[in-house]
């Protein structure tokens, strides 16, 4: 690892300063947020998506799923073409995910994370009146 990227990192687990709130969670072990041998769309992927990971693994651990649960109830109140863009945003983020994790998972988790985005956009259909 150069030694930018490894003082990045190492400014990133440091905890907070005395009365600034909670230490923020170290980052996970390894020398690289990137797949091994992955394609090119897969590592340009990777690659944008390193600095929002990092700030959602950062962030405290309760913003995540209050904001999910919020957009997912807005999604299902607001009927018409608002709460199925909230549901379709929800699945896609949740897809953003997936294909994230996807080389790491096993067969059941992976179809596990392809059901809910399905039902998510299903879901964001019904909600859209076209349907």
């Amino acid at each position: 690892m150069s030694p930018k990227r490894k003082k990045k990192r190492e400014s990133l687990s440091r905890p907070c300063p005395a009365g600034t709130g909670s230490a923020p969670r170290p980052l996970p072990p390894g020398e690289s947020f990137f797949t091994p041998d992955a394609g090119p769309l897969r590592r340009e992927i990777e690659r944008r998506s390193a600095v929002p990971l990092v700030w959602l693994h950062t962030a405290p651990r309760w913003i995540l799923p209050v904001a999910m649960a919020g957009v997912f109830v807005a999604g299902l109140l607001l009927a018409g073409p608002l709460g199925a863009l909230l549901l379709a945003l929800l699945a896609g983020f949740f897809a953003w995910l997936a294909f994230l994790a996807w080389p790491g998972l096993r067969g059941g988790e992976r179809a596990m994370r392809a059901v809910v985005v399905v039902t998510l956009f299903a879901l964001g259909l019904l909600q859209s009146g076209l349907f």
